[in-house]
């Protein structure tokens, strides 16, 4: 692309020659001739000397700066559009629907929707516009996968599973696979059919291989753009809210209600039937035992706010010395008893 393009493109204010091709992005430290990169945080403003980019975004003047630029509001976020504008230039998706996947005759596949060889679309299944399904994957009966959605290589969408738009499913999630239900019937267990299903709403990114069970009744629901990370464990009948980010290895117990614009760290547990209030904050390894209050920041197993549980963390990394001196008081005390009793005989 021309850097006049990128530069109309982010809306940017552009410092050198309209015409400059430029290839690819790429990172400050490594970039090549031809390559456009960013600069937002201060710690990489040393590589601007060195940087072989031919090109660098901004968002603020800066003097020393040689080589040509595009000036914008927020130099972080503008690269992040630009890489946007390279994946869709750049993805060669296979084209139209391949006679090598199996689709059921009931099924509705819009004719701008692209189907790759080996996908399995069961019956009922409908496909939005520009929807992308790659090879491997299972969508099973009654299944509805709204527009401009990517279902990448092995990803298992169940039965009676509502997907909206824009909702990107990485390699390997399953979702509505059977909530963990299981009634206790004598020495054994007794499986409780789970009958609901999983309503992902629009905007949402699902990590690869994470998993998301279908409700026992009702439905599990992920609402609008929320991210979840690889490697999460969403239970059954849990609803997470808006704009919501869960790192890996997280697992959400059954039926748990999780508010908007939550941040999860990874390794969280969060165990069933709790509420987890709007704008919380959970650091990664804690454990969430009950109910949350809104904009809380929680740290530790059991989680309990920050602050409190760093001054935990501190106390007991003194603990050894604090038994220490306490025996030493003990003895001094248990002296001062024996000298008393002489006194007094």
């Amino acid at each position: 692309m021309r850097l006049k393009k990128i530069a109309d493109y982010l809306g940017g204010e552009l410092h050198g020659p309209e015409d400059l091709e430029i290839k690819a992005p790429a990172k400050i430290e490594s970039a090549k001739k031809g390559e456009i990169t960013f600069l937002s945080n201060p710690k990489y403003r040393q590589y601007l000397s060195a940087t072989k980019a031919s090109a660098v975004i901004v968002d603020s003047p800066i003097s020393e700066l040689k080589i040509p630029h595009i000036i914008v509001n927020n130099a972080y976020a503008g690269f992040v559009m630009l890489l946007k504008l390279y994946m869709t230039s750049s993805y060669d998706y296979f084209e139209g629907v391949s006679d090598k996947a199996y689709i059921d005759k009931s099924a509705k596949i819009d004719k701008t929707a692209k189907i790759a060889p080996l996908a399995y679309i069961g019956p009922k299944v409908k496909i939005g516009k520009n929807s992308v399904v790659f090879p491997g994957v299972i969508i099973l009966k009654n299944v509805k996968i709204g527009n401009d959605c990517i279902l990448y290589a092995n990803v298992s969408v169940r039965e009676n599973c509502i997907i909206g738009n824009r909702v990107i499913l990485q390699n390997g999630c399953v979702i509505g696979s059977d909530g963990f239900g299981f009634a206790p019937e004598g020495d054994k267990y007794e499986k409780i059919p789970q009958l609901g299903n999983v309503i992902i709403n629009d905007d949402v990114e699902i990590g690869a291989n994470t998993t998301i069970d279908r409700a026992t009744l009702g439905a599990t629901i992920i609402n609008e753009g929320t991210k979840l990370d690889n490697l999460v464990q969403i239970a059954h009948n849990v609803v997470i809210g808006e704009d919501t980010v869960v790192a890996a290895q997280t697992g959400i117990s059954g039926s748990t209600e999780i508010g908007n614009h939550v941040t999860i760290g990874g390794q969280v547990g969060i165990v069933g039937h709790i509420k987890i209030d709007d704008h919380v904050m959970i650091a990664a390894q804690s454990g969430v035992s009950k109910d949350v209050a809104g904009k809380a920041v929680l740290f530790g197993s059991p989680a309990l706010p920050i602050m409190q549980q760093k001054r935990i963390e501190v106390s007991l990394r003194h603990l050894p010395e604090m038994v220490k001196k306490m025996h030493q008081l003990e003895n001094e005390i248990i002296a001062l008893k024996e000298k008393l009793n002489e006194e007094n005989t």
